[in-house]
C-alpha cells in the first residue's frame, strides 16, 4: 500500500508529488490518514528556505485526520478516532525546560512538516503524546487552521497579557482567530493590515475589530499590548510607538525579517519586546476548549493538496482571507 504527498527537496523550490509506501507506526506513534490540512506561513518560511531543517521533508503542521493504526504502547487513541496535529511533534521529556513546563523550548525538539514529515500528503504518523483530540464544535476543514494558527496564536495572546487594547498587525489566519477570542473576552481590538489593503481591513471590522487600517497608522488610542504576526522588522519600533508606557510587543512568528534601528526613548518606560517560540500541550488543550465556548469560526478557503505550491504562492503575495487547507 502506498501514500501520495508534496515534498519539498530543497529550499526556494517548487512542491512535488511523490508515492512512498504507506508507513508503519513505531512505539508510541499513530498513522494518521490525513483529512485537511492548514497552509501556514512557517510552512512558506521552511519552503523558501528562511529557516532551515531536514531535506526532503513532506510540510504541513495543522492537521487533521483519522487514526489508520496504532504503534506499540498506544492507549489514549482509538482507531477511527478524529485527531488534530500540531507543530509540536515530540519533544525529549528530561531537559531543563521540558522539566520545568516549557516543553516548547525543548533542547532537542521536532517539529511537524519541518524535522519531521507533515500533513501535505494523504498520510502521517505523528507522536499519539502530542495529538490533540478535537472539539466536536469544528469540522475537519476549519478545525484545521487553530492546529498553529490558533495554539501559536494563542501562545502570543496569553503572553500579551491583560490588556484591554490590544493590536494585532498582521490580519491574517492567526490574528483573525485571535480577533474573535478577544473581543469575546471584552477586549478591543485594533486590526493593521499591508498599506491599502482595504479588504483585510473591512474583514476584520466584521469580525469584530473596533478599527481597522494600514500598519503605517497611528491607532485611534494607545494599546496596551500589540502581537505582531506579519514577519516584518520593521513594524516593531511602529508597534513600540503605539503602546503605552508598560506596553509589550510580542513577535509571534517564528522567523522575521531584521528590526531596524530605533531611538531607545520608544523603548523607555517599562515597554517590552519578546517573542513566543513554538507551543506546549498545554497551551493546546486551553485554546480548543476556548475555541469551542467561544464559538470561534475560521473563515477558510479549501484547495486540493496537489495545489499545494498555488496555496503557497497566494499566501506569499498576501492573496488569503483567512486561511488556507489542503483537503485530501
Amino acid at each position: 500500500m502506498t501514500m501520495h504527498a508534496m515534498q519539498l527537496d530543497a529550499p526556494g523550490t517548487p512542491l512535488h508529488a511523490v508515492e512512498r509506501p504507506l508507513p508503519e507506526p513505531g512505539p508510541g506513534e499513530v498513522r494518521i490518514r490525513v483529512t485537511a490540512c492548514g497552509v501556514c506561513r512557517t510552512d512558506l518560511h521552511v519552503a523558501d528556505g528562511d529557516i532551515h531543517g531536514h531535506l526532503p521533508i513532506i510540510p504541513g503542521h495543522e492537521i487533521v485526520g483519522r487514526v489508520e493504526a496504532l504503534g506499540p504502547g498506544v492507549t489514549d487513541f482509538a482507531l477511527g478516532q478524529r485527531v488534530g496535529v500540531p507543530w509540536l511533534g515530540h519533544t525529549c521529556g528530561t531537559c531543563p525546560y521540558c522539566t520545568s513546563a516549557r516543553e516548547n523550548l525543548c533542547d532537542t525538539p521536532q517539529f511537524t512538516g519541518f524535522t519531521r514529515d507533515g500533513g501535505f500528503a494523504t498520510h502521517c504518523l505523528a507522536d499519539a503524546h502530542f495529538c490533540f483530540a478535537l472539539p466536536d464544535a469544528f469540522d475537519d476543514l476549519h478545525a484545521a487552521p487553530l492546529l498553529c494558527a490558533g495554539l501559536i496564536g494563542y501562545r502570543s495572546y496569553r503572553m500579551a497579557g491583560d490588556a484591554p487594547v490590544l493590536g494585532l498587525y498582521g490580519f491574517g489566519a492567526a490574528a483573525h482567530i485571535l480577533a474573535q477570542l478577544a473581543v469575546w473576552q471584552g477586549r478591543k481590538v485594533f486590526a493593521f493590515t499591508r498599506e491599502g489593503d482595504t479588504a483585510a481591513q473591512a474583514f476584520a471590522r466584521e469580525i469584530g475589530c473596533a478599527w481597522a487600517g494600514d500598519s503605517t497608522e497611528t491607532p485611534p488610542e494607545p494599546l496596551d499590548a500589540a502581537i505582531l504576526f506579519a514577519p516584518v522588522g520593521a513594524l516593531v519600533p511602529q508597534a513600540l510607538k503605539a503602546v503605552k508606557k508598560g506596553g509589550r510587543v510580542v513577535c509571534g512568528g517564528i522567523h522575521m525579517s531584521d528590526i531596524p534601528a530605533f531611538p531607545y526613548a520608544d523603548l523607555w518606560e517599562e515597554r517590552s519586546i519578546l517573542s513566543v517560540a513554538n507551543l506546549t500541550r498545554q497551551d493546546g488543550t486551553e485554546f480548543l476548549a476556548l475555541a469551542a465556548e467561544a464559538g470561534i469560526r475560521t473563515h477558510v478557503t479549501p484547495m486540493p493538496l496537489a495545489q499545494a505550491n498555488e496555496a503557497l504562492e497566494r499566501l506569499r503575495k498576501g492573496e488569503v482571507e483567512g486561511a488556507l487547507v489542503l483537503v485530501c
